[in-house]
């Protein structure tokens, strides 16, 4: 102000935004990490199918089962991509324990690309098949853990918490795959069946996490 003392503003002080500043850091880091990750996992998972010699549709023939597999695959890792993602949207702080658990995930997660080449090369024989199973297993148990880790980081009464329910879904699948990996032994369509069905079973939206977001908005909105 000219003839007078210019004044300096002082913005109050927030003890708590630089710890929320903190934490949502976290949280995309690991999302980010989690989403580069999983893209690997894809690419490495698309070489394995190898290009024919041939120049006719005939010689694809041989690469039928290998692309089934593929398919399969890549919809499972769609599948958890997408529920790891509403979950971390879901998620207010992360510690060590979420991370470890992310990365125990994600461990399990990069074995697929390997069972998945074998199950294919070899026409959906049953130790594949049943190993196949086996990945998916530990990966159902891996997201539990990491679900549970992030409910305990948040709290009981955190949005992810009261999402969850039941979770009837997350019960099923881990109960499917421990019978498809014995059934693989004695027919192991009936193990690619049971796959198929879980795989379908959580393609259909889930809607719980966004329907206590969306609520939760609303409660803050009034």
């Amino acid at each position: 102000m000219p003839g007078g003392t210019a004044r300096r503003a002082v913005l109050p002080y927030r003890p708590h935004s630089l710890t929320q500043s903190i934490q949502a850091m976290g949280k995309g880091r690991l999302e980010a990490f989690s989403d580069g990750v999983l893209a690997i996992i894809i690419t490495i998972m698309v070489l394995e199918m190898k290009v024919p010699h041939g120049d006719t549709v005939a010689s694809l023939r041989p690469l039928l089962p290998v692309f089934a597999s593929y398919v399969l695959s890549f919809v499972y890792l769609g599948i958890y991509w997408n529920n790891h993602h509403h979950m971390l949207h879901a998620c207010q702080r992360v510690d060590g324990a979420v991370l470890w658990a992310n990365l125990h995930l994600l461990f399990w997660l990069s074995l697929v690309p390997f069972v998945t080449g074998w199950m294919g090369e070899n026409h959906f024989a049953p130790a594949p098949t049943a190993a196949y199973g086996v990945v998916l297993l530990m990966a159902a148990l891996a997201y539990w853990v990491l679900q549970r880790a992030i409910i305990v980081a948040n709290g009981r009464d955190s949005l992810l918490a009261k999402a969850i329910g039941r979770d009837f879904k997350g019960t099923l699948s881990p109960a499917a795959y421990l019978i498809a990996i014995p059934a693989a032994f004695l027919n192991q369509w009936i193990s690619g069946a049971l796959y198929v069905a879980v795989a379908l079973m959580w393609l259909v939206p889930d809607r719980r996490i966004e329907r206590v977001m969306a609520a939760g908005g609303a409660q803050h909105a009034a």
